[in-house]
């Protein structure tokens, strides 16, 4: 996991964060095998109310950089279900790649919270977790969301090599108005 902030003086403004994807068929689904283990994902991006304009954008770009060199595509998702379409990620030029796949998640008593994974891992997979808590373990399906990808690279040579690669199919940008 790599995690950066933004600061004035001691005040932080924001961070962002960047970590191996929780499913290994992402990282294998976004470029092929072979570049599996060069994929990290932006999970999480923070910034303070009231900064100025382009802040994300500028956080992001940064923190780009400062990545290990051969970690070099990046992927990362917008949460529909908070109103968001990725426009940080237009901004700071993304690949938009559709909608991320339809899945289920499983849910203690009906809440979010813990990510089924965590139960799973604890009752030997999701039979055990079934067994275990039976009824209080609800099926459900987990939000849509909009996925981004960056290929993290100045050599014009490898970012075609990747864009060549690219298994999902290049859309143009959501906008807001865009019901999707």
């Amino acid at each position: 996991m790599y995690a950066f902030g933004l600061f004035d003086g001691d005040e932080m403004l924001g961070c962002v964060i960047y970590g191996k994807p929780a499913s290994p068929s992402v990282c294998v689904g976004v470029c092929g095998k072979d570049e599996s283990a060069n994929v990290l994902e932006l999970t999480r991006l923070w910034i303070k109310d009231g900064t100025p304009k382009n802040t994300e954008s500028y956080l992001i770009g940064r923190s780009l950089k400062l990545l290990p060199k051969n970690k070099d595509i990046i992927i990362s998702y917008a949460e529909i279900g908070a109103g968001h379409i990725g426009i940080v990620y237009q901004a700071t030029n993304w690949i938009y790649t559709g909608m991320s796949d339809r899945h289920v998640e499983w849910r203690l008593d009906g809440k979010t919270g813990s990510h089924s994974r965590h139960i799973f891992d604890q009752h030997g997979g999701v039979n055990g977790a079934k067994e275990f808590y039976g009824d209080r373990l609800e099926r459900h399906e987990r939000p849509r969301k909009h996925r981004y990808v960056y290929f993290n690279t100045t050599s014009k040579r490898r970012k075609k090599e990747l864009l060549d690669k690219l298994k999902y199919k290049v859309q143009p940008y959501p906008k807001k108005d865009t019901q999707r």
